[in-house]
């Protein structure tokens, strides 16, 4: 079986334009040329094991009806990210399961005008999953350290992080909205040391998805996970208790903050990561309200 070839980063690298609406006989035309590529092994993988052609003709089109349709996805903001060049996009995480972090990916993908590519950074347990995490580096997920972060960032990457982790994606329902701790600041120092502007992003909707009513702590041990959600559909409903509700999401990209003017001796600061992780989870939690005003009802 051919392997693809693997090439270097490249920084601000044109992305491709965001998808039309081609006609079914494009669609078949399309499909059958992506075939081709899979079997000769003409596509490209980054270092990182990115897949983009992967991406934008498998994971992407399936996405798209739960961004458009099931989620009915409103995008704010979008101007305040960058056409071209390093930043980095810090949103709160909820939902039970991180459907935020893709619909983000989506959002940024199809809806800026440049078509930025969002290169997210996971916690290893995704990476541990069987399949999971095999697909999430075909779709341009990483792991969530410093180094890899400011390599991405160095190259002209968007890079998404979620400095909540599994305390904001499996907090219950009733701390809904309520950011959890930031951690030490690591996507701080990560963005000082590359110069990079820090984007806030408040993601309003996930939280109803899935609504945790309680965590299964004895099965989650038994599982090794961080938590075993109960909902109001699941365990209940077996299988059809892993659809999402279709709840109204808004997700809202605020005015960057700049890093480079402090210096890449700044990362080093304990005072000055402490202060920025502060204003930037400040700037989401304000956002995500001023979201919640707007949103007429949960499901619409």
């Amino acid at each position: 079986m051919p392997e693809a070839r693997i090439i270097p980063l490249r920084p601000d690298e044109d992305p491709p334009p965001p998808p039309g609406s081609p006609s079914w006989e494009e669609q078949v035309a399309g499909g059958l040329e992506f075939l081709r590529r899979r079997l000769t092994g003409e596509y490209d993988t980054d270092e990182f094991g990115f897949d983009p052609d992967l991406a934008d003709h498998v994971l992407l089109p399936m996405l798209r009806p739960w961004f458009e349709r099931w989620f009915r996805v409103e995008t704010q903001g979008l101007e305040n990210v960058p056409d071209t060049g390093g930043a980095l996009v810090v949103a709160n995480h909820s939902g039970t399961i991180p459907v935020d972090a893709l619909m983000e990916t989506v959002a940024l993908h199809d809806q800026h005008p440049a078509g930025r590519r969002l290169r997210l950074l996971g916690a290893d347990l995704v990476f541990q999953a069987p399949f999971i995490g095999a697909l999430a580096r075909k779709m341009g997920v990483t792991l969530a350290c410093n180094e890899d972060a400011e390599r991405l960032l160095s190259a002209g990457e968007l890079v998404g992080v979620f400095p909540e982790g599994f305390k904001g994606v499996g907090k219950s329902f009733s701390e809904r909205y309520t950011l959890q701790r930031f951690g030490r600041g690591g996507f701080v120092s990560a963005a000082l040391r590359t110069g990079v502007p820090i984007v806030p992003c408040a993601i309003v909707g996930a939280e109803e998805i899935y609504p945790m009513l309680g965590n299964a702590r004895t099965a989650a041990r038994l599982l090794g996970l961080p938590y075993f959600p109960i909902t109001p559909t699941f365990p209940l409903l077996g299988p059809l208790g892993a659809v999402p509700l279709p709840s109204k999401w808004f997700i809202a990209f605020g005015e960057p903050i700049e890093t480079a003017s402090y210096g890449s001796a700044a990362a080093d600061d304990p005072m000055i990561v402490f202060n920025l992780t502060d204003q930037v989870r400040e700037t989401i939690q304000h956002s995500l309200y001023r979201l919640l005003l707007q949103r007429r009802s949960v499901f619409s």
